[in-house]
């Protein structure tokens, strides 16, 4: 490489008959068929998830039942008081006793897509 008085610019010699240069990686062609249909999937992930949140920062008796429900590890109880504020995604429900993680699943063409995850503390 022959440096140039300028900073930052450089020349690179060029031989036409050279085989060593490497050729420049092809990439396929784009398809954002798959993101556009996660990104929909992920509003209603969002939406459903917006739907739970709104009826825990509503009702402090909702959450005392939650709450009583999951240090008795009551699952089934805990599951019904999720499902009951009337979400339609899948949905996976850990608690502890610090808290609560909710996980919202959907899947597009039998692919899993995307997940949104939610974790609140109780304590």
């Amino acid at each position: 490489m022959y440096y140039v008085n300028y900073p930052g610019y450089y020349y690179v010699p060029y031989y036409p008959n050279a085989t060593y240069w490497p050729d420049r990686q092809q990439y396929p062609p784009v398809d954002a068929n798959l993101l556009y249909k996660s990104a929909n999937e992920t509003k209603k992930l969002m939406d459903d998830a917006s739907i739970v949140l709104n009826k825990l920062a509503e009702s402090q008796e909702f959450d005392a039942k939650l709450m009583n429900a999951a240090q008795t590890s009551n699952t089934a109880k805990v599951e019904q008081l999720i499902h009951s504020t009337g979400i339609t995604s899948d949905v996976d429900i850990h608690y502890n006793p610090d808290g609560l993680r909710l996980e919202f699943i959907s899947q597009v063409a039998d692919t899993d897509c995307c997940k949104l995850r939610i974790a609140l503390r109780w304590r």
